[in-house]
C-alpha cells in the first residue's frame, strides 16, 4: 500500500471556524439559547400529568429533546477537544462555563418532562406508551418515568443541578486542569525531560527498564506531594454524590451506576464471580513474564514492558496504513469510515506538551464525525489505544441515523466497539506472525488486556466501592486512600504484582468523572461482549457487519441483557457466557507458557 503522509493534528475548523475565539461558535451558543427557551415554553403547555390523547404531542416534544441532545453534544465536544488540545486555553475554560450553564437549564425542563410522566396514571401510560407514534421511543420513556426520583421538590431539584453545575462538575473540571498543568522530570535516552503526565505514562511500555521505572517513581513521588489535593477533590464528588443519594433513597452506591448502564446487578456479580475463580492463568503469565525479565516476580513498572528486546518504532503513517488494512478484511463500511478517519484529519496523535493526558473520542453528531484524541508515541500499545478510539468513532458512525434520545448507549456497550476493533487488529496480527517472536509480541499485548481487565479494573472497581462505603461515615485521608488502593490491588492481582502504583487513585482519571461513577466494571463488560460478538463474526465473516451495525444502533434503547439476547442469544446474569469468553483468554495465558516453557529469549 501506498505511504499517505497522514497529518497527525485534527481539523476542529471543519467543525467551528477560528478555535476557541470563534465567532461562528459564539453564534452556536446563541441558538442553543433559544433552543432551550423554546423548550421551556413547550413544557409550560403541559399539566402534571398526561391524557390519553397527547401521543403525537408527546412524541414531537421527545424529539425536540433529542434534537437539543445533540446540539449539546456537539458544543461539549468541541470545547473538549479545543481544551485537551491545549490545556492552558483558558477561552476554552470561559467557552465551557457558557454551554454548563446552558446545559444545567436544559437538564432541570428535561426533569420537569420526566416528572409529568411520573405523575400520569398506570392505566393512561400503559395505553399511551403502546400507540404508534410512541413506539420509536418506548424503552427510553419508560426508563425516564421508572428512574425520575421523586424524593425532591422541583425547588431542590432547581438547586441541585445549580449546584452540579457550578461545585459538582466543577471538581471534575478542577481535576483535568490540575493534572494537566503538573510536569515531572525524567531521564530519557541521557537526557533530562520535563514531561506531562500523559507523555510520562507513555513510558511505561519504553524498552529501557530504567526509563520505566523512574517514570513509575517520578509519577508516585508527584502522587505523594500532591496527595492531600487530590483527596480533597475525590471527596468532594463522592460527598456531594451520596448526599444525593442519601436524599434520594438509594441505599447501595452500586445502584445508580447499574441503572446508569442499564445492567442487572445479577449479571455484574456473575461476571465478577467467574473472573475471581480465574485469576491463575493470569497470575502464571505475569510470573512467566517477570522470570523472563530476571525478575521473580512482575515489578508494577514492567508490566508493559516490551516481551522482547526489540526497538522497533512504529511509525504513525505506518499504523494508519496497518489499521486500514486490517479493517477492511472486517466489512466495506468500517474500511470506508477508517479511511475518511485518517483521511480528513478527525485525529489529534502528536506528541507534544500541554496535551492532556486523557485519549478519548468525541462525537460530532450534527456534522456524523468524531475526534480522536491520543499522544501517539510509536509503539504497539499506542496503536491499540488509537485503534480503541476509532472503535468508539464507529461506534458514533452507526449511531448517525439514530434519533437523539436514543443516540445514549450505557458506559457497559459504549466499550464493546472500542474493545472489538482491538480484537480485529490482535487476530490479523497473529495471523500474519511468522516467528515465534511475533507471537509472543501479540499475545502478550493480548494477554495485558485480560490483565487490566480481570485485575487492572477489578482492582479499581474494588477500590471504589470501599472507598464509597469509608466515605459514608466521613472523609477519607490521603494515606488511607493509598492503603485501600494498595489492598485492592494485592487483591485484584492475586499478590502477583510487586512495587504497585499505589497512588494510581490520584492519577486514574475516572474516579473523578461526575457524569459517571464506578467507571470502571463497563471496561470489563465491554471486554467480555466483544468477545461474544468477535466469535459471531469469525463465523459469518463480511456478512456480519450488517449484524454488527444493527447491534450498535439498537445499544441506546435496550438493557444489555435484552441487547445480548436479541444480538447473540446468550443469558448475561448466567455464569455460563462469562466462562465462554474467559476460556479465550486463558487460551492465550496457556499459549504463552507454551511458547517460553523452553524457550531463552534475548
Amino acid at each position: 500500500m501506498e505511504k499517505m503522509g497522514y497529518q497527525k493534528n485534527w481539523n476542529l475548523d471543519k467543525i467551528f471556524l477560528g478555535g476557541s475565539k470563534s465567532n461562528q461558535f459564539l453564534d452556536y451558543i446563541k441558538r442553543l439559547e433559544v433552543l432551550g427557551r423554546d423548550l421551556e415554553r413547550c413544557v409550560k403547555s403541559y399539566t402534571t400529568s398526561l391524557a390519553t390523547n397527547e401521543a403525537a404531542n408527546l412524541r414531537k416534544l421527545v424529539e425536540y429533546i433529542g434534537e437539543i441532545r445533540v446540539n449539546l453534544s456537539q458544543a461539549n465536544s468541541f470545547i473538549t477537544c479545543l481544551h485537551s488540545q491545549n490545556t492552558k486555553d483558558q477561552d476554552a475554560a470561559t467557552l465551557r462555563g457558557k454551554v454548563a450553564q446552558i446545559e444545567s437549564n436544559f437538564e432541570k425542563k428535561l426533569s420537569k418532562v420526566k416528572i409529568i410522566l411520573a405523575n400520569t396514571k398506570q392505566d393512561v401510560w400503559e395505553s399511551l406508551i403502546e400507540t404508534k407514534e410512541l413506539e420509536d421511543y418506548r424503552f427510553v420513556l419508560n426508563e425516564w418515568r421508572e428512574n425520575t426520583d421523586k424524593h425532591f421538590s422541583d425547588e431542590e431539584k432547581n438547586l441541585i443541578s445549580d449546584l452540579m453545575a457550578d461545585g459538582y462538575h466543577a471538581w471534575g473540571h478542577f481535576y483535568n486542569a490540575l493534572v494537566s498543568s503538573i510536569n515531572v522530570n525524567v531521564q530519557v535516552d541521557g537526557k533530562e525531560k520535563n514531561l506531562s503526565v500523559g507523555q510520562a505514562i507513555n513510558l511505561r511500555s519504553h524498552p529501557n527498564e530504567e526509563v520505566r521505572k523512574e517514570s513509575h517513581n517520578a509519577l508516585e513521588s508527584i502522587g505523594e506531594e500532591k496527595e492531600e489535593l487530590f483527596a480533597k477533590i475525590l471527596n468532594h464528588i463522592a460527598g456531594f454524590r451520596l448526599q444525593v443519594y442519601k436524599k434520594s433513597g438509594v441505599k447501595s452506591v452500586l445502584e445508580a451506576p447499574l441503572k446508569d448502564n442499564r445492567m442487572k446487578e445479577e449479571t455484574l456479580n456473575a461476571m465478577w464471580s467467574v473472573i475471581s475463580k480465574y485469576k491463575k492463568p493470569f497470575s502464571n503469565y505475569l510470573n512467566r513474564k517477570a522470570e523472563m525479565m530476571g525478575d521473580s516476580s512482575m515489578k508494577a513498572y514492567n508490566f508493559w514492558a516490551p516481551v522482547t528486546n526489540s526497538n522497533q518504532k512504529i511509525e504513525y503513517d505506518e499504523a494508519a496504513i496497518l489499521i486500514t488494512e486490517h479493517f477492511s478484511q472486517f466489512g466495506t463500511e468500517l474500511e470506508g469510515f477508517v479511511k475518511q478517519a485518517f483521511h480528513e484529519a478527525w485525529i489529534e496523535a502528536e506528541d507534544r506538551a500541554n496535551k492532556s493526558a486523557v485519549p478519548f473520542c468525541a462525537a460530532f453528531p450534527l456534522t456524523g464525525e468524531s475526534r480522536v484524541f491520543m499522544t501517539f508515541g510509536g509503539t504497539f500499545l499506542n496503536v491499540l489505544t488509537l485503534v480503541h478510539e476509532l472503535g468508539h468513532a464507529f461506534h458514533n458512525y452507526a449511531m448517525k441515523s439514530v434519533n437523539g434520545v436514543n443516540k445514549r448507549y450505557p458506559m457497559s456497550v459504549a466499550e464493546t466497539a472500542s474493545t472489538f476493533s482491538e480484537m480485529i487488529i490482535f487476530d490479523a496480527a497473529m495471523q500474519k506472525a511468522k516467528s515465534k517472536e511475533d507471537k509472543l509480541i501479540i499475545l502478550d499485548e493480548k494477554l495485558k488486556c485480560s490483565v487490566m481487565n480481570f485485575m487492572n479494573i477489578h482492582s479499581r472497581f474494588l477500590f471504589e466501592q470501599r472507598f464509597y462505603e469509608e466515605r459514608k461515615e466521613g472523609i477519607v485521608s490521603s494515606a488511607r486512600l493509598t492503603q485501600l488502593m494498595r489492598d485492592a490491588i494485592h487483591e485484584a492481582y492475586d499478590e502477583s504484582l510487586e512495587q504497585p502504583s499505589t497512588y494510581s487513585w490520584v492519577w486514574t482519571p475516572h474516579y473523578y468523572i461526575t457524569q459517571s461513577p464506578f467507571y470502571n466494571f463497563p471496561y470489563t463488560f465491554g471486554y467480555f461482549f466483544a468477545l461474544g460478538i468477535f466469535a459471531k463474526a469469525k463465523e459469518k465473516g463480511n456478512e456480519f457487519e450488517k449484524d454488527y451495525l444493527n447491534l450498535l444502533r439498537d445499544s441506546g434503547s435496550m438493557t444489555v441483557e435484552d441487547l445480548v439476547m436479541k444480538h447473540l442469544g446468550e443469558d448475561i446474569t448466567s455464569e455460563e457466557f462469562w466462562e465462554k469468553g474467559m476460556e479465550i483468554c486463558v487460551k492465550d495465558a496457556e499459549e504463552f507458557l507454551k511458547l517460553t516453557s523452553l524457550d531463552d529469549i534475548e
